[in-house]
C-alpha cells in the first residue's frame, strides 16, 4: 500500500515539473521573441507556395510569419494571409507585399517599400475589415505571379516547340535552302548589275540636274510673259480692237458692193450668157465648115469645089 502511494507522489511531482518546464519555455520564447503586430494581407492571386509558419521577411530580413490561411468570406476572389510582425519593424504606410516563390515550391512574404516619415499602417491609417490593418499587395504579383503562371507558359513554349518543329521540317528546310539559294543568286545579279546601275543612276541625276534648269528657264519665261501680259497685255487689246473694227468697216464695205454688182450679175446671167453661147455654137458649126473645105482641097484640089456633086448609080 505504501509502495503504491509512492508511486503516485512520483508521478504527481514529475507532471508538476515537466508543466514548470513548458510553462518556462513559453514564457522564454515570448520573452525572446518579444510582442508582435498583426496584418492581413488580400491576395487575389494563387498563394501556392504558402502555409501556416511560413517567412515573412522585411527587405530580406527575418520579421514575423504567416499564422493563417482562408478565403474571405466575403469575397471569394481574396484569399486573407494574416501575418505577424515583430513590433519593432516599421510598417508604414506604403508598404506592400509580395509571395516570393522558389522552384522548390516554398513560398514566403516579402515586404518592401517603406517611406522614411510616412505614418505607420494601423487602424487609423488603413482599412480594418477583418479587425487589424491590412497591408497592400504589391501589383502585379512579382515573381509568385511568374511561377503562378508557369504551368501556361509551359503549355505555350510546348505548343511553340511543336510549331517549330512542324515549321523545320524536311520539306520546310528544303525551302528554306532553296530560298537561301535564289537570295543569294540574285544578290549575286545585283552585285554584277552594280556597274550599270551607277551609270544609271549618275545619268538619272544629269537627267534630273538638267530637268531642274528647264524648269527654271520655263519659270524666267513664265514670268517675262506675265511680266509682258501685264505691262504690254493692254495696248495689244487696244489695237487687236481697232483692227477688228477695220475688219468688220470692210466687211460691210464688201458686202454693199455685192448688193450693187447683183443686178449686172443677174442681167449678164439671163441675156447676155445664153447669146454668147448660142454665138459660140455658130462658130463652132462655121469653123467645122471651114476645116472640111480645106480638107477637101488638100485631097481633090480646088477643082472639087467646081463639080458637082456625083449622081448615083441608076439600076434598071
Amino acid at each position: 500500500m505504501e509502495t503504491r502511494a509512492n508511486h503516485v507522489w512520483v508521478g504527481a511531482v514529475s507532471l508538476l515539473i515537466l508543466g514548470a518546464l513548458a510553462l518556462f519555455i513559453v514564457w522564454l520564447a515570448r520573452l525572446g521573441g518579444g510582442a508582435q503586430d498583426e496584418y492581413d494581407i488580400f491576395f487575389k492571386q494563387s498563394v501556392s507556395g504558402l502555409a501556416n509558419g511560413s517567412g515573412v521577411d522585411f527587405s530580406g530580413v527575418p520579421v514575423g510569419q504567416v499564422t493563417q490561411i482562408e478565403l474571405w468570406d466575403k469575397d471569394p476572389e481574396f484569399v486573407r494571409v494574416r501575418i505577424k510582425v515583430k513590433d519593432t519593424v516599421p510598417i508604414l504606410v506604403g508598404t506592400t507585399a509580395t509571395i516570393q516563390g522558389s522552384f522548390t515550391g516554398v513560398s514566403t512574404i516579402t515586404l518592401d517599400g517603406a517611406r522614411t516619415g510616412a505614418p505607420p499602417i494601423s487602424c487609423e491609417t488603413t482599412a480594418c475589415t477583418e479587425g487589424v490593418p491590412i497591408i497592400p499587395p504589391t501589383a502585379g504579383g512579382g515573381f509568385g505571379a511568374v511561377l503562378a503562371s508557369a504551368p501556361l507558359l509551359l503549355e505555350r513554349l510546348a505548343t511553340l516547340t511543336e510549331r517549330l518543329t512542324v515549321l523545320l521540317s524536311d520539306r520546310n528546310q528544303e525551302q528554306i535552302s532553296q530560298i537561301l539559294a535564289n537570295a543569294n543568286a540574285a544578290s549575286a545579279g545585283f552585285a554584277d548589275a552594280a556597274p550599270q546601275m551607277e551609270r544609271t543612276m549618275a545619268e538619272l541625276q544629269v537627267t534630273l540636274r538638267e530637268a531642274a534648269e528647264a524648269l527654271d528657264q520655263f519659270e524666267t519665261v513664265t514670268r517675262s510673259t506675265d511680266r509682258i501680259i501685264n505691262q504690254e497685255g493692254e495696248a495689244i487689246a487696244r489695237d487687236l480692237r481697232s483692227t477688228l473694227e477695220s475688219a468688220s468697216g470692210a466687211a460691210k464695205a464688201l458686202e454693199d458692193t455685192l448688193n450693187d454688182a447683183r443686178p449686172a450679175t443677174k442681167q449678164l446671167t439671163e441675156s447676155t450668157l445664153p447669146a454668147a453661147e448660142a454665138t459660140l455654137r455658130d462658130l463652132r458649126a462655121t469653123s467645122k465648115a471651114l476645116r472640111d473645105v480645106t480638107e477637101k482641097i488638100d485631097e481633090k484640089g480646088a477643082g472639087s469645089l467646081l463639080s458637082s456633086q456625083p449622081l448615083p448609080d441608076y439600076k434598071p
